[in-house]
């Protein structure tokens, strides 16, 4: 992920709007230094200093205050730390920035055609019933019952006449976020591992908040795949890996083997191009092309999941059209979907969905 520093032109200390946008800045810096508040304070102070958003009426010293009084940084022994309520509205800032522009029925989506107990209202309602919630209760239709049975005179409102809305029955969901973490996310100067995670931490804070009794776990697969805390997201930084599509999904799998739920997925954040396999205990890495023997496994792994009725959600990071390539084969061997995207502008994405055979734009 890029950004163009200019002249600031924004609002002036004293305006809400300046310390709304300064905390914005902030933010961004947090995640591309992986969790660390000095190094982002460090480089808000040097653009502050160069672009002209501090001064003497307020400086860092001041802004490092707001961190405090806000609850979103602690100033400790070791420096400044992020809280777990800076993390929150870290993940919450992402939410809004991915996903206020998606549509309902899109990915991580987990109606089913069935009304039942628990859910979404709905506005249709049905006669109670012993056991219905008091809460779900519709009580202009339920007087209006009475008034129809009883008489307005005499009112008088009795178990028949109580009528409940029905709501939208949710599957239980076992979900993985599977983040690439290698060489790749990184290369050419192109900073992909940045909005990999705020793609990734905007579900978390999705499945947490809108979800919150599915499972969910967190794997980062470069050379091998490996299962992290989901506290460790916003710390994550690619690193000198190959890319072991293969294992990552291999160890997705295997998590979502274990977890109860009617529905299980794993949702990939990539830039598309396996480039490592290990066959034996040995690794085995071509990072020019696509190699037919590392793509071809990693197919295979694709149609087990599909079998094991996992689905796959892909997050797609690069536009190079061999990769688009490789992933949309993919996505089609395992009935699952995909979202291509450019690393720069990560709201905006082609969802082709091979479940419904059917493409559509979202803006």
């Amino acid at each position: 992920m890029r950004f163009d520093y200019q002249k600031w032109q924004g609002p002036r200390p004293e305006d809400i709007e300046f310390i709304k946008q300064l905390m914005g800045i902030y933010r961004n810096l947090l995640l591309q230094t992986g969790g660390d508040v000095d190094e982002a304070l460090r480089w808000m102070a040097h653009f502050g200093e160069q672009y002209g958003f501090f001064n003497e009426k307020f400086g860092i010293e001041d802004f490092k205050k707001l961190l405090e009084e806000s609850g979103e940084a602690a100033r400790t022994p070791q420096g400044f730390q992020v809280t777990p309520k800076g993390e929150k509205r870290i993940r919450q800032d992402s939410l809004n920035e991915i996903f206020s522009t998606l549509q309902a029925g899109g990915a991580g989506e987990h109606r089913t055609p069935v009304a039942g107990t628990g859910g979404e209202r709905l506005s249709e309602t049905r006669p109670y019933r012993f056991g219905d919630s008091l809460s779900d209760l519709d009580a202009l239709g339920s007087v209006s019952n009475a008034v129809m049975n009883h008489g307005i005179e005499d009112l008088t409102i009795t178990e028949d006449d109580l009528e409940v809305f029905e709501s939208e029955h949710l599957s239980a969901c076992a979900t993985v976020l599977l983040v690439d973490v290698s060489h790749s996310m990184i290369l050419y100067g192109e900073d992909r591992i940045t909005p990999a995670k705020k793609i990734a931490l905007a579900l978390a804070q999705l499945i947490q908040t809108r979800y919150p009794k599915d499972s969910l776990d967190v794997v980062l697969f470069g050379d091998d795949a490996a299962q992290v805390p989901l506290k460790e997201l916003m710390k994550i930084q690619a690193g000198p890996f190959h890319t072991n599509t293969r294992a990552g999904l291999q160890l997705a799998r295997r998590i979502l083997e274990s977890r109860k739920g009617v529905n299980r997925q794993i949702f990939m954040i990539t830039d598309g191009k396996p480039s490592a396999i290990r066959e034996q205990g040995k690794l085995y890495r071509n990072p020019f092309g696509l190699d037919p023997r590392i793509v071809n496994r990693t197919l295979e792994e694709a149609v087990t999941c599909r079998r094991k009725r996992i689905t796959i959600t892909t997050f797609m990071l690069a536009t190079d059209l061999p990769l688009l390539e490789f992933v949309r084969k993919l996505t089609a061997l395992n009935h699952g979907r995909i979202y291509e995207t450019d690393p720069a502008n990560v709201g905006a994405y082609v969802f082709r969905d091979f479940v419904r055979n059917r493409r559509k734009r979202v803006h």
